[in-house]
C-alpha cells in the first residue's frame, strides 16, 4: 500500500507520518519510508540524531545507477540516459517489491530501529544498564538495509538536502525524481505500507506524483490557511481519483473539529489535539511508543483500516495509464529535448502494472 502525508508547512504533516509509521512498525507490518520533503524531517521525526539524519544517503545521488537497475532489458529504452522521472516500466523492466533485497535499497535504504533505549551516562547503548535509565527511547541506524516487518525497524529513504551547489541553480523538484521512478516500478500489496512524507502546500502536485498512492493524507490545522490547502489539493486530485482523507491537527476543542467539518465536509477522518508523547519525542526524548495516548493511538488504528480498505479499490489499469499520461506530458514539455530522444516510444502499450508480475522482470498482461 502506498501511502502520503500532504499539508500545509507547519501543519504537522511529518510528525503525523511518522506516528503512524510507528503505528504500523509495532503492528509488525513492514514499511519502507521515504523523506520527499524539501525540509528532511522525517528521520528526527522517528527518533534518529540530526548527524544521523543527515548521513542517510540521497536517493538523487543515487539516481544513474537506479536508472539502470530499473531499466533491466526493457528493449524500449536504448539506455539510462534516455530515462526520465516519468518512464514507465515495460516488458523487461525490472519491479520493485517492499519486502525484498535489491541493490536500490542496498545503496539508498537504511534500517531504523525505533524504541531504543538511551543509555545511561557511560554505558554502552543496549546495555543492561541503558535498559534501566528510563521510559526515553531515541532511535538508531543499522548500517545495511535489512528485511523490513520486524516490530521495530522500518526502512528509511531520503531525497536529500539542498546543499550549497543546489542553491539558485537547482530545482527540488529534480530530487523528487527518484522517487518518482521507484513508485512507477513499484509492485505492493495488501499489508505491506510505503510511506511518503511529502513536500508542503501544493508543490506536490508539480509532478504527476501525487496521482501515484493508493491513499493519501492531508493534514490541517483548524484555520483558514489549514483547510486553503485542502481545497487546492481537492481541486487538483479531483479528475485524477485520487483518495483524499483529512487529519484535523492541532484541535482545541469541540469548536475547533465544528470548523474542520463544516470546511471539509466527509472528508474529515480523524481529529488529533495535544499530545505529551509527541511534545517529548520533539525534545529528542521520545518514551516507548507504547505509552503514546490512547485517543492519538486510536486515530492512528482508523488511518490503518481507511488505508487497508483503499486495497479493495485498486485499479491499476488507471494507474498504468496515469504513468503514461505523464510520461507523454514530461517528453513533449521538456524530456525529449532533454534526452535527445523520442520518449513516448517507451511506452509499452501492452503493459499494465499488477501484483501478478514478477519483482525481477515485467511482463505483458493481456
Amino acid at each position: 500500500m502506498k501511502i502520503a502525508f500532504v499539508g500545509k508547512g507547519g501543519s504537522g504533516k511529518t510528525t503525523l507520518s511518522s506516528l503512524f509509521i510507528r503505528h504500523l512498525a509495532a503492528a509488525r507490518v513492514p514499511v519502507v519510508a521515504i523523506d520527499a520533503d524539501i525540509n528532511q524531517h522525517l528521520g528526527p521525526a522517528l527518533g534518529l540524531a540530526e548527524d544521523d539524519a543527515a548521513a542517510l544517503p540521497a536517493l538523487g545521488a543515487h539516481l544513474p545507477m537506479i536508472k539502470e537497475y530499473l531499466r533491466g532489458a526493457n528493449p524500449r529504452i536504448g539506455s539510462a540516459e534516455t530515462m526520465i522521472k516519468t518512464t514507465p516500466p515495460g516488458r523487461g523492466s525490472r519491479l520493485l517489491r517492499l519486502t525484498e533485497d535489491n541493490p536500490v535499497y542496498a545503496a539508498c535504504a537504511r534500517t531504523v530501529r525505533l524504541d531504543v533505549p538511551e543509555p545511561a551516562a557511560g554505558s554502552v547503548a543496549g546495555s543492561a544498564a541503558g535498559e534501566a535509565a528510563g521510559p526515553a527511547a531515541g532511535s538508531a541506524v543499522e548500517a545495511a538495509a535489512a528485511p523490513v516487518g520486524g516490530g521495530d525497524r522500518v526502512q528509511l529513504m531520503v531525497t536529500g538536502p539542498f546543499n550549497e551547489s543546489d542553491l539558485g541553480v537547482a530545482c527540488y523538484h529534480s530530487k523528487v525524481g527518484a522517487v518518482e521512478l521507484c513508485l512507477n516500478h513499484l509492485v505492493d500489496g495488501r499489508e505491506e505500507y510505503l510511506v511518503v512524507d511529502m513536500t508542503a502546500g501544493s508543490d506536490s502536485f508539480a509532478s504527476g506524483m501525487f496521482t501515484r498512492f493508493d491513499m493519501t493524507f492531508l493534514v490541517a490545522e483548524p484555520t483558514r490557511k489549514g483547510v486553503a490547502v485542502y481545497r487546492q489539493y481537492k481541486e487538483y486530485a479531483r479528475d485524477f481519483g485520487v483518495e483524499l482523507a483529512v487529519i484535523g491537527n492541532k484541535v482545541q476543542g469541540e469548536d475547533d473539529v465544528a470548523f474542520l467539518r463544516a470546511e471539509v465536509g466527509d472528508d474529515l477522518l480523524v481529529t488529533v489535539g495535544h499530545s505529551d508523547w509527541v511534545r517529548a519525542m520533539e525534545k529528542g526524548r521520545p518514551p516507548r511508543f507504547a505509552a503514546l495516548e490512547e485517543g492519538n493511538r486510536r486515530a492512528l488504528r482508523t488511518l490503518h483500516e481507511r488505508a487497508d480498505a483503499a486495497y479493495e479499490r485498486r485499479d491499476w489499469a488507471r494507474y498504468t495509464r496515469q504513468m503514461v499520461h505523464f510520461h507523454l506530458r514530461n517528453a513533449e514539455s521538456w524530456g525529449n529535448e532533454k534526452t535527445g530522444a523520442d520518449l513516448a516510444a517507451q511506452v509499452d502499450p501492452d503493459f499494465v502494472l499488477g501484483e501478478r508480475q514478477s519483482a525481477e522482470s515485467a511482463v505483458a498482461t493481456a
